[in-house]
Parts: C-alpha cells; sequence; structure tokens
C-alpha cells in the first residue's frame, strides 16, 4: 500500500508544576483538558492532554509534568518549537491576552507567507501562533470557555525539528509520504540559516520545518518529549513501521495506549518519533461531556488506583466565571 501521513497526532512536552501547566494550557491558551491520566512507563507522574473540544487527531499537546527534573534547553536533536493554527486577524486579540496574563512573546515574524507570533509557556517551552484561513470544512471544533471562537487554538500547524545533519531525516520525512514544498532564510531565534518546510497531506498539523544546528541541548522542563503523526488505522501504522524500518532505523512494536496504538523510532538526528492510529479515542471511556473530568487510570492502572492517586498531588481544572445574562 502507498503509506503517507495526514500529519501531526499529538506533541508530548515535560513540564514542572502540573497546577501551573493546567492553568496556562487551559485558561491563558484556551484549549481543553480532554484527558486526565497517569504517564504509562511513569504512573506516579501525571499525563495531561490539552486539545480541541472533542480531542480530534492533530489537537492534542500533552505534558508530563515531572517537578524533579531539571531545566531543559533546546538544541540539535529536538523538536525546538510548535506551532499552532489560529484563525486570520487573531494575532491582536492573542497579544493583548498575552500582556495580560503576563505571557512572554516576541515580535511577529512571516514565514512561508504566514504571520508568526513566538511564545513561551511557564516553563521556557517554545510555541507559535500561526494565522490560517480556516476553511468551510474545518475538521477541528474550537474549545470556547476562555477564548471566543474566531481567536480559538484549531490544532497543530507544525514542529521544527533542529539537526546536526538535516538530510538523512529530510529523506526520511519524504519516505513518510511528505513532500517538500519550500526553503526559507531562518529567522528569529532559529540557529541555522536555512529552514526547508515538508507537508504531509492533511488538513490540520501538516508541516514539519527542518533547521540545521549544532547547537547543544538537554531534556527537561520546556522541552519536547516526542512528536507522534497520524497512522490513522493499524494497516496504515505497520506500513509506515515498515517504511521506517527499511530506512534502516529500529521502530519498537506495537504498544497499546489506551487511546490510539503506537510504535516509536528515533530518527536519524535523535527525535523521536511515534506513529498513532486515530482509535479509539478520547472519548472511548469518558463521555465527550466529561472530558478530563477526573482522573482516568487506563487497563492495569485501575486495579492500583487508591496508591496512584495518593503519589498524585492535587490539581484544579480552571473554569470560566459564568456570564450574568443581564451584564
Amino acid at each position: 500500500m502507498t503509506v503517507s501521513t495526514p500529519g501531526i497526532h499529538h506533541v508530548t512536552c515535560i513540564a514542572g508544576d502540573p497546577q501551573r501547566n493546567i492553568d496556562f494550557w487551559v485558561e491563558t491558551l484556551g484549549l481543553r483538558l480532554v484527558k486526565r491520566s497517569v504517564n504509562q512507563d511513569d504512573p506516579g507522574t501525571y499525563h495531561f492532554f490539552f486539545a480541541d473540544a472533542e480531542g480530534t487527531p492533530g489537537t492534542s499537546m500533552t505534558f508530563f509534568p515531572w517537578e524533579d527534573v531539571r531545566q531543559g534547553k533546546v538544541g540539535s536533536g529536538q523538536v525546538s518549537r510548535t506551532a499552532f493554527r489560529v484563525p486570520e486577524g487573531s494575532l491582536d486579540y492573542w497579544e493583548e491576552r498575552f500582556d495580560e496574563h503576563g505571557v512572554d512573546y516576541d515580535d511577529r515574524v512571516e514565514r512561508f507567507g504566514e504571520t508568526v507570533l513566538p511564545f513561551t509557556d511557564p516553563d521556557g517551552l517554545p510555541v507559535e501562533l500561526v494565522e490560517v484561513e480556516i476553511p468551510d470544512d474545518e475538521p477541528t471544533v474550537p474549545w470556547t470557555e476562555f477564548v471566543p471562537e474566531d481567536a480559538a487554538i484549531r490544532g497543530f500547524h507544525s514542529v521544527t525539528l533542529w539537526l546536526a545533519d538535516p538530510d538523512p531525516t529530510e529523506e526520511l520525512l519524504r519516505e513518510m509520504g511528505l513532500e517538500e514544498v519550500g526553503t526559507e532564510e531562518a529567522q528569529g531565534d532559529a540557529p541555522g540559516d536555512e529552514r526547508t518546510r515538508f507537508a504531509a497531506g492533511g488538513p490540520v498539523g501538516r508541516y514539519v520545518d527542518v533547521l540545521p544546528t549544532i547547537v547543544g541541548g538537554r531534556q527537561g522542563h520546556g522541552t519536547v518529549h516526542h512528536v507522534a503523526f497520524q497512522t490513522p488505522t493499524d494497516e496504515e501504522q505497520s506500513a509506515m513501521r515498515d517504511v521506517v524500518q527499511s530506512a534502516g532505523l529500529r521502530p519498537t512494536q506495537q504498544i497499546n495506549r489506551h487511546w490510539f496504538r503506537s510504535v516509536y523510532v528515533r530518527e536519524f538526528g535523535g527525535v523521536l518519533f511515534e506513529l498513532a492510529t486515530s482509535g479509539p479515542g478520547y472519548t472511548s471511556d469518558e463521555p465527550l461531556g466529561e472530558l478530563g473530568e477526573r482522573l482516568v487510570l487506563p487497563g492495569k492502572f485501575e486495579a492500583d488506583r487508591e496508591r496512584i492517586e495518593s503519589q498524585l498531588p492535587d490539581i484544579t481544572v480552571p473554569r470560566a466565571e459564568p456570564v450574568d445574562a443581564d451584564d
């Protein structure tokens, strides 16, 4: 079968304080907490999933809040920035909101004909908002508890990879079905002199940008742990696994992550890639209207709920103040 990915499925990052993480991504950025769970490889740590109103593939930013981990530093072999789509004309709103909430942001830049607003989250994670035209058949569903629909984040736009030797990774992206669509001079904090963009076939999370750099980094607070690409069905995932294995990499076997099934592989430059199925999805164990309301413990962890809950710090999900009908 012909193999290609529609684009990014999710991005998983490392945070510090869990309450600060939730406050920022829910209240300040206006994403919905669609799953409150634990790291399945380290169940003494939360795993938070922030997404659109329905947890649509291509919209979820997830975090491991490891409080005892050191501050990270973005460098070669990492996702250096994660970018989200926002509606055209909304960046004025976002700058005003960032001013109100004390968010550090930089001047806007133009990149491949689009306007980009760079900023950082409270852990120093580099993030961007990119203005795009939202099509009539847009698959994402905005969450509007804190941010109005005409400014709400609408899933991923892109990730940027910093790599010491981009060539093998660029060839891998082509074999994964992404197409090189352009190059331009790097701007902002990018240490390389040329940015190369690759595009997948889907409407959300389409782009992967590659920048050359030998700047050293370390994993920790404020860095990306891995980026996951959509392989919607088991058959497509198996075929993509064969592709990356044929390229000379060593992917894992399929691992059941409860809301999707995953294969992991560390690409040539050191970035951890995941291949993730679309299903069964975040509503497989919670009604849509109750996503993120309780701690969900996948499979074998449920039997150990009492001990796991005793190890986790208490957190509160921000709620918008009710609007007075007379206002």
